[in-house]
């Protein structure tokens, strides 16, 4: 994706299920957690690389020794800081201590990190917000072991302020108006009051008070904790939680739209963002890995026992379709088929822009997050070569020499690798005409390879504000002097904020929503602009279940196509000399090729939750009203 988006946040949990002398025994070290979950976070790098965080638990351990450690980061490289923080600590107690080196019960003891729980998270900052303390996972201390909680997740809440609201009625006093404080509290409150009523009822059953604790572990049922806290959260979320005593859990939402996937065996408990991800770092097949159901919960107790409850009734399936046409790792076999599904699903109109002149024509992409769509283009260029081939041979009637069949034969599509992104070049100056001229320069162009009579057809994942394109890549690529450029998007046109996860949150950054604002203008129905501003405002005061996408009756005033090469002009400046088309994935062929992730809420304005709906209506008046604030 040319233009960056980030808030796609990633999660890793490992609960080992044996000993840790088996893991000593049977790979040789008894940080066979630390190791895989370095090995989880760098292969869901992809996810964040603005911070990490770390969290682990030990089980079973003494009154006045520490069983829960965390570190997080923000460096240039977190993933790298934290484990290097880690293995520093770790190295240092075994040099200074050798009795540790084989004696697996005084590592656990006195060396931090080492645990059976084990939690990771990989994230962007969003909204300036990239201290430490906005870096997941958060903690929430108590000196009762049970009300000790550990959060991360990748999600983002629509109705923060309701839930703030909710604290404040319950008596809190929380910190942050932030979803992630408001949802830990919001669990830390209901995991308070289980555990007091536990308390309670064990001491009606005679029970002391240090005879309790064991059995609170035992009885905690946190599938109903989490019923009571997430009863009325909207937005989308996949959340992984640890308590003190051994308790954890990975939440997903009832409409599925972020992603959670886990593996169990009789050592190991494992949960992340992306199958991959299981995959290769427990090295077990596709189907060992199992996706998390919509709504439910991976429940495992500290007694190792694992249970998958469900948590909120599941809705319709929206799970994120930008997972598969960016986020996710390409690795994974589902996607990476769905997303050469995109590439070929979008060559009919791109053979229409060329006038299926593929002999004139060069194919490319950019950035790598493209390639694979780019596979799926180029195949179906070379069927439609095999076909066009198979015809000129057949008319000749056998009468063909072998020159002119070779010569038939020989015309295949012209790859070449155009721009390439400079990965050491950053815009670090924010001030507006230095920082343009740097991003001018975060790619670079390959000379020699296009000629004047050359189409030049480039796809990209998503097109989502258009700037890198306007600043950048365009003004490369006419350089070349091609006699036209055809940009191919693998995703429709991103027209609406996404309040889920993704960090598009003001309708006026959207090239498409820019388009659509340049075609009322020209063709006299700027007035509808107003018109939708009145009855957004008039909504103002009703229930999210009531709210409507009105944004929706001002792009249905145009076809796609109209949408579509407004775009190729605003992407275009007064120096462009060559002829620029755009080509955006249609929402059928979307669904077509990712059938089991209809999530497309910021292509089609069908949001899965009320608090879109809301969230759109917001996002409108403060683009009406020139409010540079977030709609969530």
């Amino acid at each position: 994706m040319s233009d960056a988006l980030k808030h796609e946040c990633g999660i890793a949990l490992i609960r080992l299920l044996k000993p840790l002398d088996y893991y000593k025994e049977k790979y040789g070290s008894a940080f066979y957690g630390v190791n895989k979950m370095y090995l989880m976070m760098e292969k869901q790098h992809n996810r964040g690389q603005d911070g990490a965080g770390f969290a682990s638990i030990k089980l079973d351990t003494e009154p006045g020794e520490r069983y829960i450690s965390r570190v997080r980061s923000i460096a240039q490289q977190p993933i790298q800081d934290i484990f290097a923080q880690i293995n520093e600590r770790i190295n240092k107690e075994l040099t200074e201590h050798p009795e540790y080196v084989d004696d697996v019960d005084l590592q656990k003891k006195n060396i931090p990190y080492i645990g059976e729980l084990l939690l990771g998270h990989v994230r962007y900052g969003t909204f300036g917000k990239n201290s430490v303390e906005n870096v997941h996972p958060f903690l929430r201390q108590n000196n009762w072991m049970h009300r000790n909680l550990i959060l991360a997740g990748n999600f983002n809440m629509t109705n923060v302020n309701e839930l703030f609201d909710g604290l404040v009625e319950l008596g809190q006093h929380p910190k942050e108006k932030a979803d992630t404080v408001t949802i830990m509290e919001k669990i830390g409150h209901f995991l308070d009051d289980a555990v007091a009523k536990k308390y309670k009822q064990l001491k009606n059953e005679g029970y002391n008070k240090n005879e309790c604790s064991p059995l609170i572990a035992e009885r905690l049922n946190v599938a109903k904790i989490l019923k009571r806290a997430a009863k009325n959260w909207d937005g989308g979320y996949a959340m992984a939680g640890l308590l003190g005593h051994g308790d954890s859990f990975v939440l997903r939402d009832p409409s599925g739209i972020r992603p959670a996937y886990y593996y169990q065996d009789d050592e190991v408990v494992v949960v992340a963002s992306e199958r991959p991800v299981i995959q290769t770092v427990f090295n077990v097949n596709f189907d060992d890995v199992k996706e998390l159901t919509p709504g439910h919960a991976i429940i495992i107790k500290k007694s190792g026992e694992t249970a998958l409850k469900k948590i909120i009734t599941p809705l319709e399936r929206k799970a994120c379709s930008f997972e598969r046409i960016y986020f996710s790792r390409g690795s994974d076999a589902e996607i990476y088929q769905e997303r050469k599904k995109l590439g070929k699903l979008l060559m009919p109109k791109v053979l229409e822009a060329i006038d299926f002149d593929t002999k004139n024509s060069v194919f490319s992409y950019i950035p790598n997050t493209a390639e694979t769509s780019f596979f799926g283009m180029i195949e179906t260029v070379e069927d439609h070569l095999n076909k066009k081939k198979t015809a000129a041979i057949l008319e000749g009637n056998g009468g063909l020499s072998a020159e002119k069949v070779t010569q038939i034969l020989s015309e295949r599509p012209r790859i070449e690798k155009i721009a390439i992104k400079d990965v050491k070049l950053r815009t670090f100056i924010t001030e507006d005409s230095s920082r343009d001229d740097l991003v001018a320069h975060v790619y670079d162009v390959t000379y020699g390879v296009i000629k004047p009579t050359d189409n030049l057809v480039i796809i990209d994942d998503s097109i989502v504000r258009g700037t890198t394109l306007k600043k950048s890549i365009i003004k490369m690529m006419d350089r070349l002097n091609p006699k036209k450029i055809v940009v191919v998007s693998s995703a429709p046109q991103i027209r609406y904020p996404d309040c889920y996860g993704i960090d598009m949150a003001r309708l006026e950054d959207l090239i498409a929503f820019r388009a659509m604002l340049e075609l009322l203008k020209e063709n006299d129905k700027y007035h509808l602009i107003e018109e939708v501003y009145k009855k957004c405002k008039a909504q103002l005061h009703l229930e999210d279940k009531e709210v409507r996408n009105f944004v929706k009756d001002l792009y249905s005033q145009f076809s796609a196509e109209q949408i579509s090469d407004k775009i190729a002009e605003l992407i275009c400046d007064s120096t462009i000399k060559t002829e620029v088309k755009t080509i955006f994935q249609t929402i059928e062929n979307l669904h077509l090729a990712c059938p089991k992730n209809l999530g497309d809420w910021y292509f089609t304005g069908n949001y899965p939750t009320p608090g879109g709906n809301r969230v759109v209506n917001r996002a409108f008046l403060n683009f009406y009203e020139g409010n540079n604030a977030r709609a969530y």
